[in-house]
């Protein structure tokens, strides 16, 4: 039997998720974002307007107009929603890459130094008192 797992997903992308997923309004213009960007979005508007302006009214254009228009409004702020959210995501990740990249300086330094450390010592034991660098041969020998 195989199970098949969850992908893992970068901490920011599992937190900024979680946070969505709390907040009804959030995941309703996430809905619509989603659908509003989708073919079957233009399918439907296609058809429903196809339908509307040949059988349904004589003269469509004045109405046509103005749902259209009313239309483009809320779908172009559900796009700065979207574009919102992005944003949000994008200094989300870049905080937590910057907080990763400082540690990872930080150790990197911290292990450089601690190479420099043993390096000079090696060098001082060797170089500069190989009597001593002897001694410790002559024992590990033993």
């Amino acid at each position: 039997m195989t199970q098949t797992r969850k992908p893992v997903h970068h901490p920011v992308i599992a937190a900024f998720r979680a946070k969505r997923a709390e907040s009804l309004q959030l995941r309703v213009a996430d809905w619509i974002t989603k659908f509003a960007g989708s073919m079957l979005f233009v399918y439907i508007h296609a058809v429903g307007f196809a339908v509307w302006m040949v059988w349904a009214e004589k003269s469509p254009w004045p109405t046509l107009t103005l749902i259209v228009s009313l239309e483009a409004i809320f779908l172009s702020t559900f796009v700065m929603i979207g574009q919102n959210r992005q944003g949000e995501f994008q200094q989300m990740k870049a905080d937590h890459d910057f907080s990763e990249q400082e540690l990872e300086l930080k150790t990197n330094t911290e292990l450089t130094r601690a190479i420099h450390a043993m390096t000079t010592e090696l060098h001082r034991r060797i170089i500069d008192d190989p009597d001593e660098g002897s001694h410790v041969t002559d024992a590990a020998r033993s």
